[in-house]
């Protein structure tokens, strides 16, 4: 018999760990998505996707019931992501102090493709577009990047972001269409190949 999210939490509550990972389970691709998506590596990734759930499990007690467990688990989400765009800008300024170098140490930098006449095929072309969306998105706040991943990679409409981010409709409209601008603007190349 399948136990809806909140029969699952209200099993976690009285101590039950197999309702636990039943809903990490539940979640887990979804949260990894977003968390691959924000992150610029697979090790970021899981560093999300772990925060995530490690806030899920300590503060599990505390929820009431009020929104949807979905709801809940996407708030936590989009604040772990935007806290950790954060502390990664910290971790880049302490190792440029203790490092001779300057740029090299971009780990954005490392992930960008080479040009376009270095590929030999179209698979190779096409990791090159998806390298220089990627390349994009990370250039946008934190609070751009978040938005856009989530309207256009994950399908979520605006009311729905604006209450996981805790903020006005209208902020969160303001966020898309600047990453939409940003995002035409460092693409624009491809769009004119395209045409």
């Amino acid at each position: 018999m399948n136990q809806t999210d909140l029969e699952l939490v209200r099993a976690v509550q009285q101590g039950d760990m197999t309702a636990f990972e039943h809903l990490v389970h539940r979640y887990d691709a979804r949260v990894l998505n977003i968390a691959s998506r924000f992150g610029n590596s697979r090790e970021d990734a899981k560093d999300i996707y772990q925060e995530v759930f490690l806030r899920v499990f300590r503060n599990i007690e505390k929820f009431e019931g009020r929104s949807e467990f979905s709801t809940w688990l996407h708030r936590i989400t989009t604040n772990v992501c935007l806290t950790f765009r954060s502390q990664k800008k910290k971790e880049y300024a302490q190792m440029a102090n203790y490092t001779d170098g300057g740029d090299d140490h971009d780990p954005v930098e490392h992930s960008v493709p080479g040009p376009r006449d270095s590929w030999p095929d179209r698979s190779l072309e096409s990791g090159e577009i998806a390298g220089r969306v990627q390349n994009a998105l990370a250039k946008l706040s934190p609070q751009q990047k978040l938005v856009f991943i989530m309207k256009h990679y994950e399908g979520y409409k605006l009311r729905e972001i604006a209450s996981m981010m805790k903020c006005a409709e209208g902020t969160v409209k303001r966020y898309l269409f600047s990453a939409t601008q940003r995002l035409r603007f460092q693409l624009q190349d491809l769009h004119e190949v395209a045409s």
